[in-house]
């Protein structure tokens, strides 16, 4: 019974958040969500890089009768970066391939992702100043920031 009511207040108090405000990397972008996709999906394709799918959470939404904001995640890789994470430690592919989400709130267009660094940083063997981080790292920073036209 103790168990439960100190299971109960963590989480009335918000422990174990998914993902730290921090870990997430936020761009304010020019157009509206689909423009920015395909900007997205345009750079990346130009950068080598694999696109695995693109997904319309607000598509989904209306499917099943839901409203939902303009909303779409696109999965890509590559594998020469993404594959050091994983024989680093095979867990890393919880992670990879990366994720961006571009989603409209409050008029405006946002680009997110999550910090790889971050996202990596739990897992055995993984080093933060490992090079395959830093150029995860550099690669969504150019390929949001081309996404949202700045």
């Amino acid at each position: 019974m103790k168990a439960i009511r100190i299971l109960a207040a963590a989480l009335a108090l918000g422990a174990g958040p998914a993902l730290a405000d921090d870990d997430l990397m936020r761009v304010e972008a020019q157009g509206d969500v689909p423009a920015v996709m395909d900007a997205l999906v345009a750079a990346v394709e130009g950068a080598g890089a694999t696109i695995f799918a693109r997904v319309d959470h607000a598509g989904g939404a209306e499917g099943a009768g839901l409203d939902l904001a303009p909303s779409q995640l696109l999965i890509f890789g590559n594998p020469k970066l993404g594959t050091p994470a994983m024989q680093a430690n095979p867990e890393a592919g919880l992670f990879l391939p990366l994720k961006v989400l571009v989603y409209e709130a409050d008029g405006k267009t946002w680009l997110v992702y999550q910090d790889p660094e971050e996202m990596l940083d739990d897992l055995d063997g993984i080093d933060d100043d490992a090079e395959y981080v830093a150029k995860m790292t550099g690669a969504l920073k150019r390929l949001t920031s081309k996404a949202a036209g700045s």
